[in-house]
């Protein structure tokens, strides 16, 4: 793999929804997340990075370095414990180096500088702790790692409507619902949707950070696929029709960065150009030019 990446990149993330819904809110019966005081709607940048995750353990699910650490099922101990397996560290006898002590303080946990080698150990094998960073603080304790990229809730340019659609199944689980329908055998459930909704998100890449973790001009190559790509391979029918509409990035041409972030999200503007807004269309996007800002490429994926 190659050496960490040495540039510091901002990014605007500007994707839609129609008919779906993009992120549920389980606290309040799975509706579309919203704004209370302004009615705009939410998705979180939990629920984005799953998807980057989601279509990098699809892409590159057999190549080394590219595994997954949060994935569905996962235990995620067991993980850190591999890493200690794979280095060959017996977490039930004193540690090999006499500098990390001369017992082991709690059996089948790390301490000293094993930490830092199953902390680096996860870092080489999975994707998203490079990326976002994890804390693996449990269990044999590989500690914890904040990664280079990191990502803010995505709200909708204008406020969402957010509504409730009843749907009916043609059958039931049990003989005994069926018994207590005398056959008729329906059941009653709800679907949330937005109709539509353009919704904008920021992300910003530390190179000091990515040296930490390893993340390396190929993960920032298969980042921008994933966040280009990720709604293409995450159908469902309780999503509607969701796409990636742009993807702003700002490089900088330092490590420290040659403008502050929120100056280049504001010369990013979004205007709605019709009332009731129902497609991607109904927008105009102005994006600055590429030498808008002196040391920094704007690139447009």
């Amino acid at each position: 793999m190659s050496t960490p990446i040495k540039n510091r990149y901002d990014f605007v993330l500007v994707f839609d929804v129609k008919d779906g819904n993009p992120n549920g809110d389980p606290d309040a019966g799975n509706l579309p997340r919203v704004d209370a005081e302004t009615g705009q709607g939410l998705v979180t940048d939990v629920c984005l990075k799953r998807k980057v995750r989601n279509y990098v353990q699809l892409t590159k699910d057999t190549e080394a370095g590219y595994d997954i650490f949060v994935k569905e099922k996962a235990i995620l101990n067991q993980q850190i414990e591999k890493a200690y397996a794979d280095l060959n560290i017996d977490l039930t006898k004193p540690p090999a180096d006499a500098a990390d002590g001369k017992k082991r303080n709690k059996e089948g946990q790390g301490q000293g500088s094993e930490i830092q080698k199953a902390r680096d150990k996860m870092c080489a094998d999975y994707f998203d702790i490079r990326t976002f960073g994890a804390v693996m603080s449990t269990g044999a304790n590989a500690g914890q790692v904040r990664g280079p990229v990191q990502l803010t809730f995505a709200r909708s340019v204008d406020q969402v409507v957010t509504l409730e659609h009843s749907i009916t199944r043609m059958a039931v689980a049990t003989e005994a619902e069926a018994e207590k329908q005398s056959g008729d055998n329906r059941t009653m459930g709800r679907k949330n949707t937005v109709p539509y909704g353009l919704y904008v998100a920021y992300g910003f890449i530390s190179p000091a950070l990515a040296a930490q973790t390893g993340f390396t001009e190929e993960d920032l190559g298969i980042l921008w696929k994933a966040l280009t790509d990720m709604f293409e391979y995450d159908r469902s029918a309780a999503r509607g029709l969701m796409a990636t509409r742009k993807l702003i990035v700002f490089k900088h041409s330092s490590a420290l960065g040659d403008a502050h972030a929120h100056k280049l999200f504001e010369a990013v503007k979004v205007v709605k150009n019709t009332d009731v807004p129902r497609n991607f269309a109904d927008y105009t996007l102005t994006i600055p030019e590429k030498d808008a800002f002196p040391g920094i490429e704007v690139i447009v994926h």
